[in-house]
């Protein structure tokens, strides 16, 4: 049975491919079209209720939300996808260079693995947007630094690992160079968990997108974010309390699915926790 397959199986993460469908699908449709123009205000549909027109209602501008979650899926999706390769640049370089390179290389950057590790993704996010302002790039360069370095030190023991195969041994006694052994080598046998890690990745990118965007430091104004979103209507939460739950929704329910796909990759991918082979013997 193929990996997809087996993961069609897995509880979970069909639960987190079926979210990450839905996102993609959103994004694509909010592209070419939306209900209603998600930045159109009017003061004359101020806090209308769920009808089929407006589905989640409107605003205290007059807009329509569901307009804007879809609209701001886009930028889910962006932040998503940056952060996945940001991080996951960061953390196979950071990775090689610990484990490919001499002593004192690989010395100095497992310190700096622990020192970055040691700061959330808020405060690097926040640090970086004092002294650049606060942008959607800001938001994927501090996922990326963050959970690239994670990435680094989750792979850097099993890059050892595969580097102390006898394959490897052979391959270095033919003439191959140590980036030509990561090539052909170490990242076929590394990807399972570098996909894993950057699902995981992916979930914090969202989460942090969202938290940013709630305190000012994520997209801009202009541009449609669910976090935004979220913090404009919590303080309108007294007049129409629905209206909150629906952003907070779309990215619970995506962190959640993000999540799970990446529980799922990782059951799917690992043989030590698939499921025993029956066994052969009768009973005693």
């Amino acid at each position: 049975m193929s990996g997809f397959s087996r993961l069609l199986r897995h509880p979970a993460g069909l639960f987190g491919l079926i979210v990450v469908a839905v996102l993609l699908v959103a994004a694509g449709v909010s592209l070419v079209w939306t209900p209603h123009d998600p930045v159109f205000t009017d003061s004359t549909r101020r806090w209308l209720a769920p009808t089929w027109e407006y589905p989640f209602g409107t605003d205290n501008s007059g807009r329509d939300i569901f307009s804007l979650i879809l609209a701001g899926s886009r930028v889910t999706v962006l932040v998503a996808v940056g952060s996945a390769l940001g991080a996951g640049i960061v953390g196979l370089l950071l990775a090689a260079f610990g484990a490919l390179t001499r002593r004192w290389v690989r010395e100095s950057v497992a310190v700096l693995i622990d020192v970055l590790i040691a700061f959330p993704t808020l405060l690097i996010a926040m640090l970086l947007a004092a002294a650049w302002g606060g942008s959607l790039l800001v938001v994927i360069v501090a996922v990326s630094i963050s959970f690239g370095v994670n990435i680094a030190r989750v792979t850097r023991p099993e890059i050892r690992t595969v580097l102390a195969a006898d394959y490897v041994l052979a391959a270095r006694a033919s003439g191959i160079g140590s980036w030509g052994i990561l090539r052909h080598h170490v990242l076929p046998n590394i990807a399972p968990i570098v996909i894993v890690q950057l699902s995981w990745g992916m979930a914090l990118a969202v989460l942090a997108e969202a938290g940013l965007s709630y305190l000012g430091y994520g997209a801009p104004a202009d541009t449609p974010s669910w976090g935004r979103l979220l913090s404009e209507l919590q303080t309108y939460i007294g007049i129409q309390p629905l209206s909150v739950f629906w952003p907070g929704a779309v990215i619970t329910v995506t962190v959640l699915g993000l999540n799970l796909l990446g529980d799922g990759l990782r059951d799917v991918t690992d043989p030590t926790l698939s499921e025993p082979a029956t066994s052969a013997g009768g009973n005693a």
